[in-house]
C-alpha cells in the first residue's frame, strides 16, 4: 500500500515491515498523561524491550510536528515524557487539525489504531480500553475507541476495559458492532485492575498461535473490524476489587462534584484511584501493560511464523 504523505517510519519499523517482520504497535497516551516524568519514560522503554524480548519490533505511535510517527527513538519518548499534558491528547477528531498547524499529540487507543494500520502494522497492546462511562445513558459519554474498533481492522491487546467503565454497557456496544471480545486463558472479561468482572467475553483463547490464526482469518474474511483481546493482569498484581470498586466510587463522585467532563474524565479518575489506593493501582498498571506488550509480541510474531 502508498504510505500516506504525513507518515513517517521509523528505520527500524520500515525494515521490519518491508521483510515481513512482526511489529507491536503502542500508544504515547500512556507516556505524556499516564503517569509521572521519569517513570513514564522508564516504563515505555521498558514496553519496547519486552517486546523485543518476545520476538517482535516496537513502534511507538505520536504525533510530532504535524508528522505521524510510527516508531519514535529514545529522544522523541523522553521529550514525550517531558512534556507531559501540555502534549495534546490526540483523539480521531484532533489528528487532521494537529497535522494541519504542525502540532504535537500523544495518540490514544483510537488514534495508535488508526496511525498502527496506515503503516500496516496489526497488534496494538495497550493497558486498557476506554468504553461506555457510567451514567452515559444521561451523558451519552463513549469513547472513540470503541468505534474505531468497529472499523478498523488491528487486533488490540489489553487487559479489559478500565473499571472505572459501565462494563455491561461497553460489552452491549461492542457486541451490536460487531466487534468480538476475546479472553486470553478466561471466560470472563478482565477489570484492568482486577481479573474479574462477573461480565463474560464472546470466547477463550489460549495461545497466541490461536490468536494469530483467528485474526488472520478476519482479514481474509474481510469483516473489517478490530478485534480486542483481554488479557487479565497477572494474579499478583491483581488488586482486591473492594478496595478498588471503593476508590472509582469515591473517585466518580468527585468528578461529578468538580463538573469533570468528557475527555479530562478518565485522566482525572485514574489519578484519583491513584491517590486513593496509595499508588498501588500505578504499580498494576505498569505490570498489566508489560504483560499485554508479551502477549502481543508473541500473537504477531505467530502471525507471519
Amino acid at each position: 500500500m502508498e504510505l500516506n504523505k504525513y507518515l513517517d517510519l521509523s528505520p527500524e519499523v520500515a525494515q521490519a515491515l518491508a521483510a515481513g517482520k512482526p511489529v507491536v504497535a503502542l500508544e504515547s497516551t500512556i507516556i505524556s498523561h499516564g503517569m509521572p516524568y521519569p517513570q513514564n519514560v522508564e516504563t515505555a522503554l521498558q514496553v519496547e524491550e519486552i517486546i523485543r524480548e518476545n520476538g517482535a519490533v516496537p513502534a511507538t505511535i505520536c504525533i510530532i510536528g504535524g508528522r505521524l510517527k510510527a516508531g519514535c527513538t529514545r529522544e522523541e519518548i523522553e521529550y514525550l515524557g517531558k512534556a507531559g499534558p501540555k502534549v495534546t491528547k490526540a483523539s480521531r477528531r484532533d489528528l487532521a487539525m494537529l497535522v494541519s498547524r504542525k502540532m504535537d499529540g500523544a495518540t490514544t487507543v483510537t488514534t495508535t489504531m488508526i496511525i498502527a494500520h496506515m503503516a500496516g502494522i496489526k497488534v496494538f497492546a495497550t493497558g486498557g480500553i476506554g468504553g461506555v462511562h457510567r451514567g452515559a445513558e444521561t451523558t451519552m459519554d463513549i469513547s472513540a475507541d470503541l468505534e474505531e474498533l468497529a472499523h478498523t481492522p488491528v487486533m488490540v491487546v489489553c487487559a479489559g476495559a478500565k473499571s472505572i467503565l459501565d462494563l455491561g454497557l461497553t460489552l452491549e456496544y461492542l457486541e451490536t458492532h460487531g466487534v468480538p471480545v476475546i479472553g486470553y486463558g478466561t471466560e470472563e472479561l478482565p477489570a484492568f485492575y482486577t481479573r474479574k468482572s462477573g461480565f463474560g467475553v464472546d470466547y477463550r483463547v489460549d495461545s497466541p498461535e490461536e490468536l494469530a490464526r483467528f485474526f488472520n482469518t478476519s482479514l481474509e474474511l474481510g469483516m473489517g473490524a478490530g478485534i480486542l483481546v483481554t488479557n487479565p493482569i497477572p494474579e499478583e498484581y491483581s488488586m482486591d476489587p473492594n478496595i478498588i470498586n471503593k476508590a472509582i466510587d469515591e473517585a466518580l463522585a468527585q468528578a461529578k462534584a468538580q463538573g469533570i467532563h468528557g475527555k479530562e474524565t478518565t485522566p482525572f479518575l485514574l489519578a484519583k484511584v491513584k491517590d486513593l489506593t496509595g499508588g498501588d493501582s500505578l504499580d498494576s498498571n505498569i505490570q498489566l501493560v508489560f504483560n499485554n506488550a508479551r502477549l502481543a509480541a508473541r500473537t504477531a510474531a505467530a502471525m507471519v511464523g
